[in-house]
């Protein structure tokens, strides 16, 4: 790998997987729209070195962003749950017309670029069994998981009749520096990092469900190994974390006040309760496993956002 495009680079885990690469040499190229709603800013950058395209993959042109480019990582979306439900039409134009767009650039300007597509394991829905494989049936409880569903199966077309390296990781809970913090659009973790720091309370709902967490650290590792083994080609797999705790658990390591409230019946009705995933075909693909503990990882990220809250709090991306 040698020149990577990051689609979503301004966020979250597309800004940490973007400091993995240029680290390991690789020329990066960042693609954002800097959507005020999503998790682009600009701090997330500071410090990386990339060639930085500001551009919308719902509507811009995509030529000069795929342009000599061998491995595309795809992360940009549209990520709220509630707000797919709000907007339905407006997440199917992030989360999956916009991969079409990105995939027919890609066809035109490098056809041969490997890829990469961050999924979610939302689209299992309420699980039937646990831990959730790869062979459960997809079941989406909301628009956001329809239209992600849509996406992922956009780039494994890729590969079934054009050949191409795609792979699609179902990610589940992730966590670590340079969340959304100013809201729960995001995840709520982000929302109940920053009433930490604040030293204010924030809302558990239920609390007795049980996920697992992983770390964008672990993410950007297991992201490169994807692009880069060839077992991976064609492939959704599934990328838990850490043993899975209940959010009750999570709220007492968060180590701030906090307070049990009863979900929200709108929230409920889409919620997917306890979930665990099985990673273990990716693991035995690549040799992976994620190497940040919950604990270690909430401590960091806690102590990043008490010297940066500012930069994630402010109006401007």
């Amino acid at each position: 790998m040698t020149a990577a495009l990051v689609t979503g680079g301004a966020g979250f885990l597309g800004a940490t997987l973007a400091a993995r690469l240029a680290a390991n040499g690789v020329r990066v190229r960042v693609l954002d729209a800097m959507l005020p709603e999503t998790g682009a800013n600009a701090f997330n950058l500071e410090g990386v070195p990339h060639e930085f395209i500001r551009a919308d993959l719902c509507h811009d042109d995509l030529a000069a962003a795929v342009a000599g480019v061998d491995v595309v990582f795809d992360l940009a979306a549209q990520t709220s749950h509630m707000g797919s439900q709000h907007d339905p039409r407006g997440d199917l134009a992030h989360n999956a017309d916009a991969r079409l767009r990105l995939i027919l650039a890609l066809r035109e300007a490098a056809p041969r670029a490997r890829a990469v597509y961050a999924s979610t394991r939302q689209l299992y829905g309420r699980p039937r069994y646990q831990p959730v494989d790869e062979n459960h049936p997809i079941d989406p409880p909301d628009a956001n998981a329809v239209a992600k569903w849509a996406g992922e199966q956009y780039w494994l077309l890729e590969h079934k009749v054009y050949g191409r390296h795609a792979t699609a990781l179902r990610l589940t809970n992730c966590f670590g520096p340079r969340l959304r913090v100013r809201d729960a659009r995001q995840t709520f973790i982000g929302i109940w990092i920053r009433r930490t720091v604040e030293g204010q309370p924030f809302e558990v709902w239920g609390g007795e469900q049980q996920r697992d967490f992983l770390h964008a650290d672990d993410v950007a590792d297991a992201m490169i190994l994807a692009a880069t083994t060839d077992a991976c080609a064609g492939r959704a797999f599934n990328l838990g974390g850490t043993p899975p705790v209940t959010l009750l658990r999570l709220a007492e390591l968060m180590g701030g006040p906090y307070v049990v409230r009863e979900m929200p019946a709108d929230r409920a009705k889409i919620d997917v309760g306890s979930v665990t995933l099985d990673d273990s075909a990716f693991r035995a693909a690549t040799g992976w496993q994620p190497r940040v503990a919950l604990s270690t990882g909430l401590a960091a990220t806690l102590a990043y956002y008490r010297e940066h809250l500012p930069r994630y709090v402010q109006d401007a991306p």
